[in-house]
């Protein structure tokens, strides 16, 4: 297959997108073209991807971004099989000739089903864009209320036009019909990784307010004074970019910045906590902190907020302590007590690392990815009558 992968929003070595499924997508030997801001995240493209460099969508200043990512398209995307989208932003932004209905486009004049419609357009839905209006600093507050119903149309008209990959089960609620899930999973090792000894408690992610950043510079400003470090490893939202650097000034933490996400991992292991630090917010609700799996994946202890998918592994698990929200008090209870209990940690860095073993394991996940996208370039597209329910379309 030709696959073209876009994003406009996302770091061109995100985790999912790059060191997942395009990883998996070259194992298997096919061909991708990398639409991403290369440039503007000052990465070197993957010698074994086509790169085609586009302006990074931030805060907002996206039209650009989105104009040079429809050119890009058109003039990429129509020579693939698939076209992989990453951003919700970017079903606006396809040229006409992708735009078709596409469950429509193969079927025949005599109403016979024909062969499949090239390219087929694939939209990997990350998240509950319109939950996540709330933790978006650069929406408007007065806007966010009214952009929801434009989103939830959004997502609709797309469903019925294109493929959808879900990254999270709790989706599906928001989709009239079913879709596969290939959710955010990590390689895990064949080996345990060495147990958590060092005086450092890490964070690995995207840093902004709703994450926790504010409580996590607090509980540095304590911990430094206790002889633990606290490092941070990930991009931050321009509205708690001065408070890092200020702390970081103060030397009471180290914040990397992004780092791909292999390196980071490699950072963070032997680290006695990774933090995931999540506040209350609806698009938190039923999304898994791919964090938590990471750490787990290399036998950090984790110390989490009790968002329901979180509390649902480490729970069952036994690989960390949970903490209520914004419980600055209670996190750094947590950090003390596994301090100061090296069997504590130990035995919840191995269990974490067992867990993730057992299932989150993505080898196993990507072959489904790539066989999904592979039937579906190679299948027919059905076209559903007016009110029957369209046939699922699951990952095996």
């Amino acid at each position: 297959m030709r696959i073209c992968v876009c994003t406009v929003v996302h770091h061109p070595e995100d985790a999912r997108i790059l060191h997942r499924q395009i990883r998996a997508l070259l194992d298997a030997g096919h061909e991708v073209t990398y639409i991403a801001p290369f440039r503007a995240c000052n990465v070197t493209p993957w010698p074994s991807v086509t790169p085609v460099d586009v302006p990074r969508a931030t805060g907002r200043r996206r039209l650009r971004s989105l104009r040079a990512a429809r050119t890009a398209l058109t003039r990429h995307g129509l020579y693939a099989d698939v076209v992989l989208l990453h951003d919700p932003e970017l079903l606006l932004a396809l040229p006409r000739a992708l735009r078709r209905d596409r469950h429509a486009a193969g079927r025949g004049p005599g109403g016979e089903y024909g062969g499949p419609v090239r390219p087929v357009v694939v939209w990997d839905v990350h998240e509950d864009t319109a939950a996540a209006l709330t933790a978006k600093g650069w929406v408007p507050r007065p806007l966010r209320p009214l952009l929801r119903p434009y989103v939830r149309g959004l997502e609709a008209r797309a469903e019925r036009r294109y493929r959808l990959i879900l990254a999270e089960p709790g989706y599906r609620v928001r989709f009239a019909y079913d879709h596969p899930v290939v959710p955010n999973t990590t390689y895990v090792g064949d080996q345990p990784p060495p147990a958590p000894d060092d005086r450092r408690v890490v964070y690995v992610g995207q840093l902004s307010r709703a994450r926790g950043t504010a409580d996590m510079i607090a509980l540095a400003r304590v911990l430094h004074a206790e002889g633990i470090a606290v490092e941070l490893i990930g991009a931050a939202d321009p509205d708690v970019r001065p408070q890092l650097r200020e702390a970081q000034r103060e030397g009471v933490l180290r914040w990397y910045g992004f780092v791909p996400n292999d390196r980071a991992l490699r950072i963070a292991e032997g680290a006695l906590a990774g933090l995931a630090l999540l506040h209350d917010e609806p698009n938190y609700r039923h999304s898994m902190p791919t964090k938590v799996v990471e750490y787990m994946a290399h036998g950090v202890p984790v110390i989490t907020t009790p968002v329901p998918p979180a509390v649902d592994i480490v729970g069952p698990s036994g690989c960390g302590i949970i903490v209520p929200f914004q419980d600055r008090a209670a996190t750094l209870r947590a950090v003390r007590r596994l301090r100061d209990d090296a069997e504590l940690r130990a035995g919840m860095g191995k269990r974490g690392y067992d867990a993730a073993r057992e299932r989150f394991h993505w080898p196993v996940h990507a072959q489904r990815f790539v066989r999904q996208l592979e039937s579906w370039s190679s299948a027919p597209m059905l076209t559903v009558p007016a009110g029957e329910p369209r046939p699922t379309e699951r990952a095996e």
